[in-house]
């Protein structure tokens, strides 16, 4: 039954959101973050976009021993039958490559228990990597889950390059949303995320690297085709989080509701064995969450209304580096051994 807390709101917006979203108000939040986010990291991330996607291509860069996270079709077996120890060919990375963003807009991402939403977050971390791939000559594409109020992929945006790709995105993202409290309609219902992995798959021909954001909010059975989309693709997961959704503060008696299927309770916060017994399954949903998104073979990115999203990026960036054994001042393509 608790659950239900995790991506509810105790009260709902004072206002509905406006029938449509306008060009400007995408085109102003692409400016604000060029201006707070992006402008930072230029400063830091010193032209290695690349360290961002695995790429593919043809031309044999490196030889080095074989790695967890490897793709085997790579090894080298000439090399390991005589060295005794498995190792792969790196090759010279294609320099425009596709990435897709798989972006879950359930009602649960809705929730916020400060300043910002978790769909907040989406959109900047979503405008800003956009942003950053694209103007170096990648092209980014989009499937949006849930985003009609309807718990089905509603919305696929083709891979192509430019600002105006990145504004078209951020003028999807900023509409509205269709959650079933606003509109009277019926409720969205438990989140399948596994529908949206399965549609990348069948949707996504070409070797991409793909981010998929979301909070895992979902009815089970995702881990399995994530590890399967991440076989063909280089797959990041990107886990949005809020502070209250891993501890109750006391608040005295509030009435929470299930954003996706409606079921609202009264719960007393005042109740210290409450509050322990929330922290509890919060804590074994943890432990079971990182360890899907471990055994399907994954990068993951946690990011938390509370984070600073430069700050988070340069994390997500220096993990890669780490994952792709590429040290600073190297090529990105030249992969050595950490």
């Amino acid at each position: 039954m608790l659950f239900g807390l995790f991506g509810s709101r105790a009260k709902p917006p004072a206002s509905p959101p406006p029938v449509a979203v306008r060009a400007g108000q995408a085109d102003a939040l692409l400016k604000r973050l060029e201006w707070t986010v992006i402008r930072r990291l230029d400063g830091l991330l010193q032209g290695d976009y690349r360290t961002l996607m695995r790429g593919t291509g043809l031309d044999l860069a490196d030889l080095r021993e074989y790695q967890l996270h490897d793709d085997v079709r790579h090894i080298d077996w000439n090399v390991t039958a005589r060295l005794q120890q498995p190792h792969v060919r790196v090759f010279t990375e294609d320099r425009e490559m596709a990435a897709w963003f798989l972006l879950d807009l359930s009602p649960s991402v809705d929730f916020g228990s400060g300043t910002q939403r978790k769909r907040d977050v989406l959109q900047g971390f979503a405008g800003v990597l956009a942003r950053l791939l694209s103007r170096h000559g990648n092209r980014v594409g989009a499937m949006l889950y849930g985003g009609q109020g309807r718990a089905a992929v509603d919305t696929v945006l083709p891979a192509r390059g430019g600002r105006l790709q990145v504004l078209q995105l951020l003028q999807l993202l900023m509409a509205p949303s269709g959650v079933p409290a606003r509109t009277g309609a019926k409720p969205h219902g438990p989140t399948q995320l596994a529908e949206l992995l399965r549609a990348a798959q069948h949707t996504l021909r070409q070797r991409s690297t793909v981010f998929v954001v979301s909070d895992f909010i979902s009815e089970p059975g995702w881990d399995k085709p994530l590890g399967e989309l991440a076989r063909r693709h280089d797959v990041v997961a990107v886990r949005l989080l809020d502070p209250l959704e891993l501890a109750l503060p006391n608040l005295g008696l509030v009435t929470v509701r299930d954003a996706e299927t409606g079921e609202q309770m009264l719960v007393d916060t005042n109740d210290g064995g409450f509050r322990q017994r929330f922290a509890r399954i919060a804590a074994q949903r943890e432990a079971e969450l990182r360890e899907a998104l471990a055994r399907a073979g994954v990068d993951t990115l946690e990011l938390s209304t509370d984070d600073d999203l430069a700050d988070a990026i340069l994390r997500f960036v220096d993990l890669r580096r780490r994952r792709l054994g590429v040290r600073r001042g190297l090529p990105a393509h030249l992969g050595v051994s950490a």
